[in-house]
């Protein structure tokens, strides 16, 4: 949920975050330009999750960690009227001169600056990778408020039991942009702590061995 406060642990993993995809922006757009082609499963996930916004009478979507906004345009081009957020204003710039016409803005799924509500459905594509799992509830609780009721979230995520090394003794912290790699079966008891209620559909869970976890779950 979005408090307005956010305490020095949060802005730790923000800023290493942050930094992190603002350095590797133009790299990074690089790499993933072309992996909707090469990975047509990902393409079915985001044919299923624009056909069931659309039937549910469409509005806005918001692709929170939209990076350099492949996904943003993607589902724009399904007839999805989607708008990309992202925490690093070097992936904004990015997404705004290879999407141009398209809105994307700066901010944190910590704190969406959107109204109560106001969305049809939310999809955060591999950004949650980030979040610590103290932080986990509160994201899914933000992302719970702007969804109107039925609205949809769609997740993905590396999967995998790794967690981020402790802090060394030296008092060294770990960085705090470690990829987090979760069990689907958590992130939806986190899902179902943040009243959602996951969506049963066998062309997801298809999907989600080969591309890591995928979860659809309604408001």
């Amino acid at each position: 949920m979005s408090t307005g406060q956010e305490g020095p642990e949060t802005e730790r993993w923000l800023a290493d975050t942050r930094a992190s995809y603002d350095a590797d922006a133009t790299s990074y757009a690089d790499e993933t330009r072309h992996l909707l082609a090469e990975l047509p499963p990902e393409q079915e996930v985001m044919a299923l999750f624009a056909e069931r916004v659309r039937a549910q009478g469409g509005g806005p979507v918001a692709d929170v960690g939209c990076g350099p906004g492949r996904i943003t345009a993607h589902l724009r081009e399904l007839g999805v009227d989607a708008f990309g957020i992202d925490l690093s204003p070097r992936m904004i710039e990015v997404a705004r001169r290879e999407h141009p016409g398209l809105r994307f803005e700066v901010g944190s799924m910590t704190q969406l600056d959107l109204e109560e509500g106001s969305l049809a459905a939310l999809i955060a594509w591999y950004s949650i990778i980030h979040v610590p799992d103290g932080a986990i509830g509160a994201v899914l609780a933000g992302f719970r408020r702007v969804l109107r009721p039925g609205g949809l979230l769609l997740l993905g995520f590396h999967v995998g039991d790794a967690s981020p090394p402790e802090p060394q003794e030296s008092g060294e912290p770990w960085p705090e942009s470690y990829v987090r790699r979760r069990q689907p079966s958590q992130v939806a008891a986190w899902l179902d702590e943040a009243g959602f209620t996951l969506e049963a559909d066998p062309t997801l869970t298809a999907a989600a061995r080969k591309l890591g976890g995928v979860l659809l779950a309604r408001r």
